[in-house]
């Protein structure tokens, strides 16, 4: 009898627990919705006069595009056609092939005339050694760095930001689309405010859209389950998370796919780390704690209209090496970074998103899988009746359903990305779902990072393989625009020489 109550009280002291842990957690991503959907319209009446065209001061700093590849054979070249047409005063693009083994470099020699350009490399932050530098004989602003394989995406980056000519480098993976003014809306936070290190911005996904020449021709939701439920997933990252975080001027990441960032800067904290898998985050932490514990002035941004597009995982297996590779680089974030936890000269970012990472989002999975596992055994043996049971399952399910429209609801008032009635019916369906196996399946794979984590595995960049669905060829010499652009390509002058000028 004793112990029968004992089990029953600590039954019960485990089921208040994870009552309180799941109400703190999604009560903070509630709240940073809510702060989101307060913010963002405001914001995006503020920035419609960016969308005008010719809106160039004459001020905007030159840019260096790196973009880093490895075995990016099937999107490189509509990649780069995306970055020659973008609509910015002056800008290079800083191809870094880190030891490729498929044809890569064969292709991009082919496609732009690739020729050897005898230059001194100066090596400002490590990196693996460069074999040949190239130049592109039909784009003064197209280079190519080929290197021995790092074995990191870092590695990679590094050499791109020795290699870059200009004072901002933005670092871009090979199967990323931008759209044509997102580097003048980049820009603005580092013309407005000098101490600006680094700023964000959109990543949306790719699958299902249709490239035509480098431009996106139109949007479209993904027909792969999986890819559909990463656009909600990106969707409440961006809209809801950076947003919020951003307003308490704590943004913890900047996404490797797409930021902005002050050379100088960067190599002042050491460029790229080649200890963690999460080397974008790195980057930003390091930002943080660099500044902030010698109290330095400085700002990290996060603006939410430009946009970058790119390819998500559509299978299991590759999507499992992805999700365990960003919880790993997550605690290897963390681990580095420690001296921001609560330190006095931390900020928002050591006093609310760093501890907000580590005892909340960071071992949730933890928690949600264990968590399962204990109410469907203490159901199957009796100890939590089928009301407590229910309980626990519509808190779990509901609360990620209610972030999940709440997101759309934030897509739906400001960029309306997918205005297709049956698009919205999808992701309303798709939001539903996936709190169905999804969820759980990312639970435990992130769980699975943790542990390799904890056990200091092997670990390497890895490849994705991708499909590329999103590209497609037309014959003519001249891009064919989306619909909405053609009525107004000549008085705008939208489509630039193929030659540009730096």
């Amino acid at each position: 009898m004793l112990r029968s109550a004992i089990i029953e009280y600590i039954v019960q002291i485990v089921q208040s627990f994870y009552l309180g842990y799941f109400i703190i957690l999604n009560g903070i991503y509630l709240a940073l919705t809510i702060i989101s959907l307060r913010v963002l319209p405001r914001f995006m009446q503020r920035q419609t006069i960016h969308k005008f065209p010719h809106t160039e001061t004459g001020f905007e700093p030159p840019i260096s595009l790196v973009v880093t590849a490895y075995n990016e054979e099937a999107v490189i070249v509509p990649t780069i056609k995306a970055l020659l047409q973008l609509d910015y005063p002056e800008y290079e693009i800083l191809i870094v092939n880190d030891g490729s083994k498929d044809n890569s470099l064969a292709v991009l020699t082919q496609e732009y005339a690739l020729e050897a350009l005898p230059m001194a490399f100066r090596q400002r932050i490590k990196h693996k050694p460069v074999k040949t530098v190239y130049q592109s004989k039909l784009h003064p602003n197209l280079r190519v760095i080929d290197k021995e394989n790092g074995g990191s995406k870092a590695d990679a980056s590094n050499a791109g930001i020795n290699g870059a000519r200009y004072g901002l480098f933005m670092p871009l993976d090979a199967d990323t689309i931008l759209e044509r003014d997102c580097l003048k809306l980049m820009v603005q936070p580092f013309m407005m405010n000098p101490h600006t290190v680094g700023v964000g911005g959109n990543v949306r996904i790719l699958n299902g859209c249709e490239v035509r020449d480098g431009y996106l021709y139109e949007t479209n939701l993904p027909k792969n389950w999986l890819a559909l439920f990463q656009v909600l997933e990106y969707t409440r990252a961006f809209l809801s998370g950076r947003v919020g975080w951003n307003y308490f001027n704590a943004l913890p990441l900047i996404s490797g796919a797409f930021g902005l960032f002050q050379k100088e800067a960067v190599i002042e904290v050491g460029g790229y780390s080649h200890k963690s898998l999460g080397e974008d985050m790195d980057l930003v932490l390091r930002l943080h704690r660099h500044f902030r514990l010698r109290g330095k002035p400085y700002r990290i941004d996060f603006v939410v209209d430009p946009v970058c597009w790119t390819e998500a995982p559509e299978t299991l297996s590759i999507l499992k090496k992805q999700r365990v590779r960003w919880q790993r680089g997550l605690f290897d974030c963390l681990w580095e970074n420690r001296q921001l936890l609560f330190h006095p000269r931390g900020g928002p970012v050591g006093w609310m998103s760093f501890p907000f990472l580590l005892f909340l989002e960071g071992i949730s999975p933890i928690f949600e899988s264990f968590g399962l596992l204990f109410f469907i055994a203490c159901f199957s043996t009796g100890l939590v009746n089928g009301e407590g049971t229910i309980s626990f399952l519509l808190l779990s399910f509901g609360t990620g359903f209610l972030l999940s429209i709440s997101s759309i609801l934030l897509e739906e008032i400001t960029f309306r990305t997918y205005p297709k009635k049956k698009d919205l019916m999808m992701l309303l369906v798709a939001a539903f779902v996936e709190n169905f196996g999804y969820r759980q399946l990312m639970s435990l794979w992130r769980l699975e990072g943790i542990i390799k984590w904890i056990l200091r595995t092997e670990s390497s960049w890895g490849t994705m393989t991708r499909n590329a669905s999103w590209s497609a060829t037309t014959p003519s010499q001249v891009p064919t625009l989306p619909p909405a652009m053609l009525e107004t390509t000549a008085k705008e002058q939208l489509i630039k020489p193929e030659k540009v000028t730096t």
